[in-house]
């Protein structure tokens, strides 16, 4: 793995020559070694200059990371989650969650709309508007969170998250906006939890300590 966790708010990427890493612009805190940074336009396939992702809104500055050291990447004080991809389902998540992953990872943007209302509804209540982000392959990735992310592990069942705590997804996992609106709710006297994702299926949530946006 060349991701691992120095505390909950800081990863520290061991980059060789044949292990680069991608990063947000503007997460390395630190390094030592030989290695040095570029930029790194769109989102695609590994460092050979990704595509696509400008024309979707879903586009998130990064960095190639390349040579031999170690670097220390942090972001605004959230706090970072190391996820290991053994390359049998992707991740599924918002651009912006993403600090730091194995370069070799391959990235693509899904259109929630394609699913239908429900899902482009969804996209709008979590954050992710039209688009959300896969990322493929066997590697690490680091995602940013507010108070830390935990997984929760499905087996054939479901479990209801709020929409602004939800992370991501690894896994046959079916995500659905399921809507409570009532009278109370209606009038600002009910539980706060009107609206909820229902997730079923198999695979792993990642759900963030907090319901602050990004």
């Amino acid at each position: 793995m060349s991701l691992e966790t120095v505390n909950s708010k800081v990863v520290r990427a061991r980059v060789g020559p044949s292990d680069p890493v991608l990063a947000r612009r503007g997460a390395m805190l630190g390094y030592s070694g030989q290695v040095t940074f570029r930029p790194v336009h769109g989102q695609g396939h590994g460092v050979g200059g990704f595509v696509g992702a400008a024309m979707s809104g879903e586009s998130n500055p990064m960095m190639a990371t390349e040579g031999t050291g170690d670097v220390l990447y942090g972001y605004r004080g959230l706090h970072a989650t190391i996820v290991q991809l053994d390359g049998t389902a992707p991740l599924v998540c918002e651009a912006d969650r993403l600090l730091a992953h194995d370069a070799a990872l391959q990235t693509s943007v899904q259109f929630l709309g394609s699913g239908g209302v429900r899902s482009a509804v969804r996209g709008a209540f979590t954050g992710q508007g039209l688009f959300t982000t896969n990322v493929h392959g066997r590697g690490a990735v680091a995602l940013l969170s507010h108070g830390g992310a935990f997984p929760l592990q499905l087996s054939g069942g479901t479990v209801g998250v709020d929409p602004q705590a939800y992370v991501g997804h690894i896994g046959q996992l079916s995500v659905d906006l399921a809507a409570r609106v009532g009278l109370r709710d209606a009038v600002g006297r009910g539980s706060g939890e009107a609206i909820q994702l229902r997730i079923t299926g198999h695979g792993t949530v990642y759900v963030q300590a907090s319901e602050k946006k990004f």
